[in-house]
């Protein structure tokens, strides 16, 4: 049985693929107070790919805008600079996976199910109250609440499997299963890729703690409710089928049961298309 180090981690994931380099400067620009939107736009606009995905997104239902949005400059009037950095990272992290057929783990099922918890966070979070601007940072918390998973199929990819096949077999949390077998588990890893990936700390804590029953701040409570709620609905695959229960504090946040929520959500089918308007199937 290995024990994994976080420094081990660290170090992994400074030879993991880059990001291309508009993702970024698009990053570095957007933390920087002295950056303009000029400057965002241009970098923006100088990568096609980007450029094209970004329209497309936000032109679908998932944003539902009265007009049609033609340029990245009416795109970041709506919806201002931190979701257009949200938007640019969801993107860049397709291209971060391959196939991880030594530890039996299904990358595009993977995406499928990091994609729907992300959409179904941002829902919940603006039925919570939560602006269309600040629902961005819930959108990309619940993209990235897993992603210490490719981390471990990649890196630690036998005694990943062990994990995954014990949760299979004993229908427990894939967390504690990796915490047997790795030492630590995959929020704890997700929370130091998303600090690399340039996201505010507040954020990168809340993806940590989406498994702990803690006392319940809105974040963490949304991912965890999302990330079942896509598994419940076969949103894709996460490596865990294990749906969990809410803790009487996150029952607290949203005021109701988990079959109550879901029930309250009704048909998942926009978040189907959504799911398959950024992964370009």
């Amino acid at each position: 049985m290995s024990q994994v180090s976080e420094q081990e981690i660290l170090d992994y994931i400074e030879k993991m693929p880059a990001f291309p380099k508009s993702v970024n400067k698009i990053i570095e620009l957007t933390s920087s107070m002295d950056s303009s939107a000029k400057d965002i736009i241009a970098v923006i606009e100088g990568d096609p790919v980007m450029t094209g995905k970004i329209l497309q997104v936000m032109n679908s239902a998932f944003y539902s805008l009265p007009t049609k949005i033609t340029s990245i400059h009416r795109a970041l009037v709506i919806i201002g600079l931190n979701t257009i950095k949200n938007l640019a990272i969801s993107i860049a992290v397709i291209g971060v996976l391959k196939p991880y057929k030594e530890a039996h783990f299904d990358s595009d099922l993977f995406l499928e199910h990091s994609f729907a918890t992300a959409v179904i966070c941002k829902m919940l979070a603006e039925r919570q109250g939560v602006s269309l601007l600040e629902s961005s940072d819930y959108f990309i918390a619940g993209l990235l609440h897993d992603f210490g998973k490719i981390v471990f199929a990649d890196f630690k990819e036998e005694e990943f499997k062990l994990a995954l096949e014990e949760s299979s077999v004993n229908k427990t949390s894939l967390h504690l299963a990796e915490q047997k077998h790795l030492g630590m588990d995959h929020a704890q890893v997700s929370q130091i890729l998303a600090i690399k990936w340039g996201l505010p700390e507040g954020i990168a804590e809340s993806i940590k703690l989406h498994h702990q029953n803690v006392p319940a701040d809105l974040l963490s409570s949304c991912i965890f409710m999302a990330n079942q709620i896509a598994k419940q609905g076969q949103l894709g695959q996460s490596g865990n089928s294990v749906i969990e229960a809410l803790s009487k504090e996150q029952s607290a946040v949203f005021g109701m049961s988990f079959n109550e929520l879901v029930e309250e959500l009704g048909d998942l089918s926009l978040v189907n298309d959504t799911v398959q308007q950024f992964i370009g199937t």
